[in-house]
């Protein structure tokens, strides 16, 4: 079961004018499933991604490399579940292509507009006919409150769907945001095996668009991680139709530009912080917050160690307050000068590290009512500078063994 997390009541789910959605059971690897997904984007839309930094990458990621980079206005975005395309090398390429271009003669643009993306099983060759056929079908079925049921056809081993929305003023008018992610196992920043779309109708320069999805990223999908591996077809791809009607932002630092930056941010963290709440067998959504770095890097850097370790995790999953191991994570992230003698440590409210040891009021019972919460903090304070770093991940369990041990049954 998902840790405090819940199907998204559609009627939460706004519709962003200038997208449409269209979702269709096309049988790419199980029948009667959700497997392809539509989202069909108004003449004029703009578009902007960030990929897996996993040189294995999938041929959906080159090919959405390849036709953003040849800026052609994309107009419609292809998503099949239940297979891959990854470590299919040139006929992986070939079959995406062919979906592409399959999409495109129905709609009437250019390959190049369409970008494709696949998750599921790797080095499985791709079923194209099977998405082909089926694309008749989600383009009939094109609508723009389709959010919900995009939610759901881009779901590979989640158990709920991941979508949310929000509504900001700017300049008097109403701006609208809605996304949608998926992932819950292969999860490791830069990115996950994560799927995350989200579109406004904010009216921004086109130029603008890469540095605001490369920092909401950044401030977010970036900042889970599950089980350390970082999957071959994680994309997180941000949308804006233009269509409101206040003034174009022409700068991030502005007004509006703050305004729709912390907005994208918020809900780009929701749609994050839902894949590790969902995370494969997971009972425990952990917070691990590491402060007073001398820099940025060195915070993440100690808190992915403790994200990371199956130890710690482990500990979690069992409510056990074997909490010297998360000092061990640290001592050994890599932090080369770090002052054992200066560290800090709290469980939630709970004090249990104070200059390098225990601290003398520390009670292990403290330590386990903490552990047995569903939602725990553990906050680092490395005491050498004034940089924070936050990180999102939940506790390994017997069930997340089980899940992966049968993922290809």
């Amino acid at each position: 079961m998902p840790v405090n997390l819940s199907a998204p009541d559609p009627a939460s789910l706004f519709a962003v004018p200038g997208v449409r959605l269209g979702v269709t059971m096309a049988g790419i690897r199980k029948a009667d499933r959700r497997d392809l997904s539509v989202i069909e984007l108004v003449e004029g839309a703009s578009v902007a991604g960030v990929f897996t930094s996993n040189r294995f990458c999938a041929a959906p990621v080159q090919l959405c490399r390849q036709h953003l980079a040849a800026g052609q206005a994309i107009r419609a975005i292809l998503v099949n579940t239940g297979n891959a395309n990854a470590g299919t090398g040139a006929d992986g390429l070939a079959r995406a292509q062919q979906s592409c271009e399959a999409l495109a003669g129905l709609m009437g643009v250019r390959p190049e507009q369409i970008l494709p993306f696949s998750t599921g099983v790797i080095m499985e060759t791709l079923p194209v006919d099977r998405i082909i056929a089926g694309l008749p079908a989600a383009l009939k079925a094109l609508s723009a409150d389709a959010w919900g049921q995009a939610a759901l056809g881009i779901m590979t081993t989640d158990t709920v769907p991941k979508a949310a929305s929000r509504r900001i003023q700017i300049q008097g008018q109403t701006v609208t945001l809605t996304g949608i992610s998926k992932g819950a196992g292969m999860i490791r920043p830069n990115m996950a095996t994560m799927l995350g779309y989200v579109a406004t109708d904010a009216h921004i320069n086109p130029a603008l668009m890469q540095a605001l999805v490369t920092e909401a990223a950044d401030a977010s999908f970036n900042r889970i991680t599950i089980d350390g591996d970082t999957s071959t077809n994680d994309s997180f791809v941000l949308v804006a139709t233009h269509q409101a009607k206040h003034a174009r932002i022409e700068s991030l630092d502005s007004t509006e530009g703050q305004v729709l930056r912390a907005a994208l941010v918020d809900l780009s963290q929701q749609l994050a912080q839902a894949i590790v709440r969902d995370g494969e067998g997971a009972t425990k959504f952990i917070t691990i917050v590491v402060e007073s770095g001398r820099d940025e890097a060195e915070c993440k850097q100690a808190a992915y160690a403790i994200a990371h370790s199956p130890l710690v995790k482990t500990a979690f999953f069992a409510s056990d307050p074997n909490l010297g191991r998360i000092l061990a994570a640290v001592g050994y992230a890599g932090i080369n000068d770090l002052d054992q003698t200066l560290i800090d440590m709290h469980l939630d409210e709970v004090l249990v590290v104070q200059a390098g040891g225990r601290h003398p009021a520390y009670r292990e019972e403290d330590g386990s009512r903490v552990m047995k919460q569903a939602e725990i903090t553990v906050r680092v304070s490395l005491n050498r500078g004034a940089a924070k770093a936050t990180v999102w991940t939940c506790d390994l369990s017997h069930d997340y063994v089980s899940i992966n041990a049968d993922y290809r049954s």
